[in-house]
């Protein structure tokens, strides 16, 4: 069996390291990309309710003053 040398076993190591956090970084990068996604929905929805519902005033405001 041949010895693996200090610098080869360095080599191993950071590698590993390197993989690892590349790994971490891409999962960070999907969550924080469908959490961006999820949050621009629920704004959006919300925007949605406030302009029929400020169009709904409007509409009962015209209709009482008739």
């Amino acid at each position: 069996m041949q010895e693996l040398s200090r610098a080869e076993i360095v080599k191993d190591a950071v590698q590993e390291l390197v993989e690892s956090g590349a790994s971490a970084a891409g999962q960070v990068a999907s969550i924080v990309a469908t959490a961006a996604g999820e949050i621009a929905s629920v704004v959006g929805a919300f925007a949605t309710d406030v302009f029929e519902l400020r169009d709904g005033v409007q509409r009962a405001v015209r209709d009482t003053t008739d």
